[in-house]
């Protein structure tokens, strides 16, 4: 693989992810919105290229930044939590920014030869459709098309948007993404807050499932994604090791040397935060089956060794 373009080039996963491909050598272009301003978020190494996925005139000019790349990368999409609320501006943003996004991608490279377009798109898509499917780990195989709620519906259309590049003689992966520990990840520091202040513990009873994944793996996954051609559909980046989230609180307090025997009831959440509990409240249970299957090594598959890292 010699270069691979990157859309949210700029964000927390995919700088993580730019910064891999340009230490093993590989060129790398990131789509920005503004190259200016993001200059400095940009790993060294990486070029910048102009583009709004909310201007489809400028259609054949991201076509002829694809041209010739062996693969293409989604990353990008709004925050989804904790503030501001799901406002319908806010929705529609947030849907925009996935479904929008990968329907910009694929439009551009339908304009493009079939010997011009890129072998693989990799695009970042959601875990929520497997809320409160737990009763056994949900694998990819788990039918996520009936899951009500807002975030279900938004990862729906986020794969749905990219579906049209099969057709075009694209292989499509989604990188079904659970909860990303890294360093700097504001939810993380927000979930930390309550151990670091000697008022942690389980959540709204805790015994929801938690599934999570470092980002030196996830890294893995869209690298794997990338360069083998078995992996097509569907992927969960999940650690093995989903916990209740009361063994998430325990192992905080262990990381942190803090207590974690503090009970945090749901109903004070759910009034602060309305519809968005459900990003700490709702119980997702997945399981990295694929990945298992294709011999992928994760350097962190126990929840408090990660949390060590990134804490």
């Amino acid at each position: 693989m010699t270069r691979v373009v990157v859309a949210g080039g700029s964000g927390m996963v995919g700088r993580a992810l730019v910064a891999s491909l340009v230490a093993d050598g590989v060129e790398v272009v990131v789509l920005s919105r503004s190259p200016g301003s993001r200059r400095g978020r940009v790993p060294a190494g990486a070029r910048t290229e102009a583009w709004d996925p909310d201007d489809p005139g400028r259609g054949d000019e991201l076509a002829r930044v694809m041209a010739g790349a062996d693969g293409v990368v989604n990353t990008s999409g709004e925050p989804v939590g904790p503030l501001p609320w799901w406002l319908p501006g806010r929705r529609r943003a947030i849907l925009a920014s996935r479904a929008g996004t990968n329907a910009g991608l694929v439009a551009a490279i339908g304009r493009l030869a079939p010997q011009e377009r890129p072998r693989v798109l990799v695009t970042a898509a959601g875990s929520d459709g497997y809320t409160g499917l737990d009763a056994t780990a949900a694998t990819e195989a788990t039918d996520v098309s009936r899951t009500p709620g807002f975030l279900p519906e938004v990862a729906r259309a986020w794969e749905a948007a990219a579906e049209p590049a099969t057709a075009l003689g694209v292989r499509l992966v989604l990188v079904r993404t659970s909860f990303v520990l890294a360093r700097g990840n504001p939810l993380l520091g927000l979930f930390s807050l309550p151990t670091r202040l000697f008022l942690g513990g389980p959540i709204g009873g805790g015994r929801q499932w938690f599934s999570w994944i470092h980002l030196d793996d996830l890294v893995g996954v869209y690298r794997l994604a990338l360069s083998d051609e078995r992996v097509a559909g569907p992927i969960n980046a999940t650690s093995p090791g989903p916990v209740p989230q009361r063994e998430v609180a325990r192992a905080m307090g262990r990381v942190l040397r803090r207590p974690a025997w503090f009970p945090i009831p749901g109903w004070p959440i759910r009034l602060v935060l309305g519809e968005q509990a459900t990003l700490a409240l709702d119980s997702r249970r997945v399981a990295p089956s694929r990945l298992e299957a294709l011999g992928f090594r994760f350097a962190y598959p126990e929840i408090e060794t990660a949390l060590r890292d990134t804490l």
